[in-house]
C-alpha cells in the first residue's frame, strides 16, 4: 500500500541523501539543498503516514508521491557511483535531481492543498479516532510527548540555558535535575523540551516520562512503544522490555538520523535502579532525572535554586494581581507573604490565587496562622503549611473543602475525570443532580491553581459534556488533601485511603479490623496485588473507589456489607482491559446509585441475574462490551428498573447496541460518544419515552438515525456532532416539538426536511460553515433559535501543568 511505502521510502531517500552528501564534492551543493527540503517536508510525510494508516487511503497523489521518492532515492545512488571525469553525468544528474526538487517543493506548496480540501472530512474520522487513542494513552498509561508550559513563568531563564549547556555538551548520558518539590522541575524540563536548540537537536525524538513514587517499568516501556510505533509489544518479564526498547531506541536512532532523549520526571529516591535500566549504549542518547533527591551515583547534578526574591514577587503578583497593582494590601504587607512562601513557585501562585480581591484581613489572618504554626506535616513542611492556608480560605458553600479532599483518592499523576468527580460529590455532598455545583467546585479549586483543568475537547459542554473534562493535581497538593483526610484516628476518618503494593497493607490493617466510619472508601492497588483481602469492615462506606492495574480483578469480599454503598467507581489503570470476577457481590449493595467502569470487560453482565433496582446511572468508558451487547439475552429493563442514564464513551468494539437496552422506559438520558464502530441505532429507540438527552458524538461509523426517533417528545438536546456518516435527519424530525438544542456539528448534509420548520421550541442549533446555509430558508419559522457556527478546531496539545 501506498501509505506504508511513503514512510519507509522517505527514511530511505533521506539517509542515502546524508551518507552520501558529505563523500561528494561536486553534488553536495544540490544534495544539501534536497536534504533541507526533506526536513522541511518531513513533519507532513510522517502526518500522512500516520493518518493514512487509519484512512486506508491510497490516494493517486499519495502514490505519486511515493514514485517520486522511490525515483529521486535511485537517483542519489546513481549519483553515488558516477566517475569523477564523467562531467556529461554529473550534469545530466544534477538536472534531475533539481527537477525533483521542484516537484516536491510545488506538491507540497500547492497539490497538498487540493489533497486537504477533498480529504477534510476523511482526515476528521482520523483525528476522532487519534482522540479515542489519547483518551486510552492519557487515562491509563500516560503519554510520551512534552507537556505543554505555563503561561507565565518567572526565573526559569538562567536554568534554562545552564541545564541546556550541560545536555547539549557530551559529557555524559544522564543529569539529575534535583531540587524539592514545588521548585519548578517539571516546568524546567517541558521548557527544555520546547526548547528551539533541544528539538533541532533531538528532532521528535524526544520521551517525557512520569515516573511517581511507584513506577511500573514495563508500562513505562509500552508507553514508549506506543508513542513512535503502531504495534506495542507483549514483553514476557521487565528484562525482556528493556530489550525490545534498545533495539526500538537504536532502530529510531540509525533511521532518523538525530539523538534521543529520554526524561524521567519525579524520581523518588527508592527508584534509582530504574534510572540505571534505561541507560543503553546509543550515539548522542542522553536521559534528563528530575527528582527531590540528588543521586550521588551520577556525576552531572544540576541544583535548581529557589526563586530570587524579586522574581518571587513578580510570580506572586500575576497570582494576587492579576489587573495590576496592590489594591488595598498594604506594600509591607505584600512583601511578608512573599517572604512566608520561602520562594516556592506552586506556594506563591496558590497562597497568591487564595487571597487574590480578599481584603487586608485574611492577609493578616493568613500571617498569623504561619507564625502560630498550626500544621505540622509529615514532610515538606514548611511549603504544605502555607498550602493549606489556602485550603483553610475556601469558602465551604457546596462541601468545596471536602471536595479538594476527595482529590487523593485517585492515582498519582493520572487524569482524574470530572464525571467521576460529580458522581461522587453529588451523592456525597447532596449537590444538583445536574452536576452544576459539581462543575462550579472544580472551577472555584482551578481558580486558586489547587487542581489543574484539561479539556481534550474544547466545545464540550461543561455539563453534558463532562466525559472530555479533566483535572489533574500537584503531587504535593495531591500529598496535602491525603494529609488533611488523615489527620483523625482510622476510625473516625471521613475518607480513608489506602496503597497496597503487593500484599504490603497499612500497618493499621492488621486483623481483626476494627469496624470503621468513613464515607469514602479508596483502595489503589499495583500489578503485582495477590486480590487477597483482608475482612474489613465499612458499614458506612458510601462511596467505593477501586484503582488497579491487573488484568484479572476479584472484587473484595467484603463489598457484600456495604449497604450504605452509593458510588461504585472501577478503574483499570493497566495496559490492557480487565476481567472482573466476584461482580454478584453487587446484588448486596441494596443502596447503589451509580457504577463507572473503566477499561474493564463486561462479560460478566451476560451470566448475572443481579437486580439493582435503586441504580440510577451506569457509565462505561472505554470497556470490552461488544460482545456481550452483541449476544445479549439478560432483561435490561429487569436488571435496572430505576435507570435513568446510560453512559458509553470510547468503547471501540461496540458495533450495536441491544433492542432490550430500549425496554428501559424511564430512561432519561442514553450518551454513547467516540465509539467508532457502532453503525445503527435500534429501530425500537423510539419506546424510550421519557429520553430527554440522545448524545452520539463523534460515533464516526453511525449512518443514520432510526424514523422511531421522532417519538421521543420529551428529548431536548441531540447531538449528532462529528457523525461523518450521517448525512440526513429523519424526515419527521419535526415532531421532536420539545427538542432545544441540536448540534449537528460535523455531519456531511446537503438538505435538511421541510419539517425542521415545526421544532418550535429550537433554541440552539450548532452547525459548521458547510451547513449552515442549510438553515436560511428556516429561520423564518424559528424565531427563538440561536444559530452557532464552530470551526473545526483540533488541539490535541492540551497538557499544560502547575509548577512541579
Amino acid at each position: 500500500m501506498a501509505d506504508v511505502a511513503l514512510g519507509v521510502v522517505f527514511d530511505r531517500l533521506l539517509k542515502a541523501v546524508l551518507d552520501f552528501k558529505d563523500k561528494t564534492i561536486y553534488f553536495k551543493s544540490i544534495l544539501k539543498k534536497l536534504e533541507s527540503r526533506l526536513r522541511s517536508i518531513e513533519p507532513t510525510v510522517r502526518e500522512i503516514v500516520s493518518l493514512d494508516r487509519v484512512l486506508n487511503n491510497p490516494e493517486a497523489e499519495m502514490k505519486m508521491l511515493t514514485d517520486w521518492l522511490i525515483e529521486a532515492e535511485e537517483l542519489v545512488h546513481k549519483c553515488s557511483k558516477i566517475q569523477w571525469w564523467n562531467c556529461f553525468a554529473k550534469v545530466s544528474h544534477s538536472t534531475k535531481l533539481q527537477k525533483l526538487d521542484d516537484k516536491l517543493r510545488d506538491f507540497f506548496e500547492t497539490g497538498m492543498q487540493v489533497v486537504q480540501a477533498r480529504d477534510s472530512k476523511k482526515m476528521l474520522v482520523t483525528v476522532n479516532k487519534i482522540d479515542e487513542k489519547l483518551d486510552r494513552m492519557y487515562s491509563f498509561v500516560g503519554s510520551c510527548g512534552a507537556p505543554g508550559v505555563p503561561e507565565f513563568i518567572v526565573g526559569l531563564e538562567e536554568p534554562l540555558q545552564e541545564l541546556k549547556t550541560r545536555l547539549l555538551r557530551d559529557d555524559g548520558q544522564v543529569i539529575v535535575l534535583s531540587a524539592p518539590g514545588g521548585c519548578g522541575k517539571t516546568t524546567l524540563a517541558k521548557m527544555l523540551c520546547h526548547d528551539v536548540q533541544i528539538k533541532e537537536k533531538f528532532m521528535d525524538n524526544i520521551f517525557f516520562v512520569t515516573v511517581s513514587k511507584t513506577p511500573i517499568l514495563r508500562v513505562i516501556v509500552q508507553n514508549m512503544f506506543r508513542h513512535k510505533s503502531d504495534t506495542v509489544p507483549e514483553f514476557q518479564n521487565d528484562d525482556d522490555a528493556l530489550n525490545q526498547l534498545e533495539i526500538l531506541l537504536k532502530q529510531i536512532q540509525t533511521i532518523q538520523s538525530s539523538p534521543i532523549l529520554l526524561v524521567l520526571d519525579d524520581v523518588w529516591t527508592e527508584s534509582e535502579s530504574l534510572i540505571h535500566n534505561f541507560k543503553f549504549q546509543i550515539p548522542g542518547y542522553k536521559i534528563l532525572v528530575t527528582s527531590r533527591s540528588e543521586f550521588p551515583g551520577f556525576n552531572s547534578t544540576y541544583k535548581l535554586e529557589l526563586l530570587s526574591d524579586q522574581d518571587a514577587m513578580a510570580l506572586f503578583r500575576h497570582s494576587a494581581f492579576p489587573q495590576g497593582g496592590s489594591m488595598s494590601v498594604p506594600e509591607d504587607l505584600v512583601h511578608k507573604i512573599v517572604r512566608g512562601c520561602r520562594r516556592f513557585p506552586l506556594a506563591l501562585i496558590v497562597v497568591g490565587k487564595s487571597l487574590c480581591g480578599e481584603p487586608e484581613v485574611i492577609w493578616r489572618d493568613t500571617l498569623e496562622q504561619w507564625s502560630e504554626g498550626q500544621s505540622v506535616l509529615d514532610s515538606n513542611n514548611v511549603l504544605l503549611t502555607r498550602l493549606k492556608t489556602s485550603i483553610d480560605a475556601l469558602d465551604n458553600r457546596y462541601s468545596i473543602k471536602e471536595c479538594f479532599m476527595d482529590l487523593g483518592s485517585f492515582p498519582e499523576d493520572q487524569r482524574i475525570p470530572a464525571m467521576t468527580l460529580m458522581d461522587i460529590w453529588v451523592e456525597l455532598y447532596n449537590l444538583d443532580e445536574g452536576g452544576i455545583h459539581a462543575v462550579a467546585n472544580i472551577h472555584k479549586l482551578a481558580s486558586r491553581n489547587l487542581v489543574n483543568r484539561v479539556f481534550t475537547r474544547e466545545d464540550a459542554n461543561e455539563i453534558d459534556g463532562l466525559n472530555e473534562h479533566f483535572v489533574m493535581q500537584h503531587d504535593l497538593l495531591r500529598e496535602l488533601a491525603i494529609h488533611l483526610s488523615s489527620r483523625e484516628p482510622i476510625e473516625q476518618r471521613q475518607r480513608l485511603i489506602m496503597d497496597i503494593r503487593g500484599y504490603d497493607f497499612p500497618e493499621w490493617f492488621v486483623e481483626p479490623i476494627q469496624p470503621f466510619h468513613a464515607r469514602l472508601l479508596s483502595i489503589s492497588t499495583d500489578e503485582t496485588f495477590s486480590s487477597r483481602w483482608g475482612s474489613m469492615l465499612p458499614p458506612e462506606v458510601e462511596v467505593l473507589i477501586l484503582n488497579f492495574r491487573t488484568r484479572n480483578y476479584s472484587l473484595p469480599k467484603f463489598m457484600e456489607k456495604m449497604d450504605q454503598l452509593k458510588v461504585l467507581i472501577i478503574t483499570n489503570y493497566g495496559f490492557c482491559p480487565a476481567e472482573l470476577s466476584n461482580f454478584q457481590l453487587l446484588g448486596f449493595l441494596s443502596s447503589l446509585k451509580r457504577i463507572r467502569l473503566e477499561h474493564v470487560s463486561i462479560s460478566f453482565l451476560s451470566e448475572t441475574t443481579l437486580q439493582l433496582t435503586n441504580l440510577r446511572k451506569i457509565s462505561l468508558i472505554m470497556c470490552q462490551i461488544g460482545e456481550t451487547f452483541k449476544n445479549c439475552t439478560f432483561e435490561f429493563a429487569h436488571m435496572f428498573p430505576n435507570l435513568v442514564e446510560i453512559n458509553i464513551h470510547c468503547c471501540s468494539d461496540l458495533v450495536e447496541l441491544p433492542d432490550r437496552l430500549c425496554d428501559i422506559i424511564c430512561l432519561k438520558k442514553l450518551s454513547i460518544t467516540k465509539c467508532h464502530g457502532l453503525d445503527a441505532l435500534p429501530e425500537r429507540l423510539g419506546r424510550l419515552t421519557n429520553l430527554e438527552v440522545l448524545r452520539l458524538h463523534s460515533c464516526t461509523g453511525l449512518k443514520g438515525l432510526p424514523e422511531s426517533v421522532v417519538s421521543l417528545h420529551k428529548l431536548r438536546i441531540l447531538d449528532i456532532s462529528d457523525c461523518l456518516n450521517i448525512s440526513e435527519l429523519p424526515i419527521r424530525i419535526g415532531e421532536l416539538r420539545g427538542l432545544e438544542t441540536l448540534n449537528m456539528r460535523g455531519c456531511e448534509m446537503h438538505q435538511l426536511p421541510p419539517s425542521v420548520k415545526d421544532l418550535g421550541d429550537l433554541k440552539d442549533v450548532i452547525c459548521d460553515e458547510e451547513t449552515v446555509n442549510l438553515w436560511e430558508p428556516f429561520k423564518i419559522h424559528l424565531n427563538n433559535a440561536r444559530i452557532t457556527v464552530l470551526k473545526e478546531d483540533k488541539n490535541l496539545n492540551w497538557l499544560s501543568g502547575l509548577y512541579h
